[in-house]
């Protein structure tokens, strides 16, 4: 008889059940994660409340972190107890775009909670090449920060931004706030932050953000643009999915700056001719933005977090996290985004047993 586990299992269309399932046994080459902070990401929420979800039942979460609790055969580097980060990605290893390095668009991939099951559990078996070790001085809710970390620190790695530039980040969140500070540890000259919400501007200049700028201010348009001087931002990221911002970003930019998509719409974006002139006329480029993966697996974007974590260039602050519900309330967790604008910042489902 198999060991069981507990876990928040998606049953169906907001259906979400904490039961007892089994528990994963980690196979040749996996470990087992046992789950000690997991996030709810933004592209859970139409899974759990939209019917998005792949398929039913299934666990989801895939931004986590844990102790290693079982070593599978063949497995080196690993002891029982070491505290870890899980990349998402299941790569197929095979592709043009693989065998590139370039794992992010590979289209033959599984991915750790949507398309398996993943975090919102006890317990979580991955491959070991997708276990990234963390000092014991980084907290499982940092550990549970990688994967945003890594998706904004993809996006300036992208952009090639030289250092020296003044940069502008369109969207506060959690992954834009990482992106801001990614910035300044490669070097920006100045990195704003805009928002929409004056706590998320605060939190972003807590978090080493030179300025932030409210875009409700009647005067934001000025303010924002004389901040450079009025020549414009080197580089610009969108970071919030939203059309506001991403048009915003084509007026930000500089001539010959460089704009990053990072942010993900969930509604039509349309330009006008005026507008898309911006690009023409400024000779800007633009580009988009995906996952968090290079080479070699899981890439430089997951151990530079680890590593800067650890030494404190990258700043984690208790303002990222909105609030923690343990996994049995995992439920109470998602109705809070049944209220357009309630939640403000991470929630975490935690497991302390």
């Amino acid at each position: 008889m198999s060991e069981k586990m507990m876990a928040a299992v998606l049953c169906g269309d907001r259906d979400l059940q904490y039961k007892e399932t089994d528990k994963p046994s980690p196979k040749a080459g996996e470990v087992l994660v046992r789950v000690r902070a997991s996030g709810i990401c933004g592209s859970d929420i139409p899974r759990v409340l939209h019917g998005g979800a792949h398929f039913f039942p299934i666990i989801l979460g895939h931004e986590f972190s844990g102790e290693i609790a079982e070593i599978g055969e063949g497995v080196e580097g690993f002891e029982i107890g070491d505290r870890v980060s899980g990349a998402p990605l299941k790569p197929c290893g095979k592709c043009r775009d693989c065998q590139k390095g370039n794992y992010s668009l590979c289209k033959h991939y599984s991915f750790i909670g949507s398309r398996e099951n993943g975090s919102f559990a006890q317990y979580v078996a991955i491959p070991a090449k997708n276990a990234i070790k963390f000092d014991k001085s980084v907290s499982f809710e940092q550990g549970a920060m990688f994967e945003p970390s890594t998706v904004a620190l993809h996006g300036v790695l992208l952009n090639e931004c030289a250092g020296g530039e003044y940069v502008a980040v369109c969207g506060g969140g959690t992954i834009g706030l990482f992106t801001a500070q990614w910035a300044k540890i490669f070097g920006a000259k100045k990195v704003v932050v805009i928002d929409v919400l004056d706590e998320r501007l605060e939190l972003a200049k807590k978090l080493g953000a030179d300025e932030g700028f409210n875009a409700t201010d009647p005067d934001f348009a000025e303010k924002v643009q004389a901040y450079t001087g009025g020549t414009g931002f080197g580089a610009v990221y969108e970071t919030a999915g939203s059309p506001a911002t991403m048009k915003m970003a084509f007026e930000l930019a500089a001539n010959r700056a460089h704009v990053c998509f990072i942010g993900t719409p969930h509604t039509d974006v349309t330009f006008t001719p005026k507008m898309w002139e911006n690009l023409n006329r400024k000779e800007f480029r633009l580009v988009g933005s995906w996952m968090s993966y290079s080479a070699p697996f899981p890439g430089k974007e997951w151990e530079l977090t680890a590593a800067c974590f650890a030494d404190g260039r990258l700043k984690y602050d208790d303002g990222l996290v909105f609030a923690k519900y343990p996994l049995a309330k995992a439920w109470d967790a998602f109705e809070l985004y049944l209220t357009p604008g309630a939640v403000k910042g991470r929630i975490l489902l935690v497991d302390e047993d």
